[in-house]
């Protein structure tokens, strides 16, 4: 795994922590698919989420993690 991937996820991490408070949506009462602004900003957000989990199961899981025990 290169470290350079890895750092790029840990910093998906971070702009996601950023991005999760929707300031600028707080007073917006425009609907999208009869839905409000913000509830579809959190649902793409979610869907964000899900994808950057994915990738750090996959990319950035410790390898110590998934040996088994091994009894004498």
């Amino acid at each position: 795994m290169s470290t350079t991937v890895r750092r790029l996820l840990y910093l998906g991490i971070f702009a996601l922590y950023l991005l999760h408070n929707d300031l600028w949506l707080w007073h917006d009462s425009s609907l999208v698919l009869g839905l409000p602004v913000g509830l579809v900003y959190h649902i793409g957000f979610c869907f964000a989420a899900i994808a950057l989990m994915a990738l750090l199961v996959n990319y950035a899981w410790p390898t110590e993690f998934d040996e088994e025990e091994q009894t004498p």
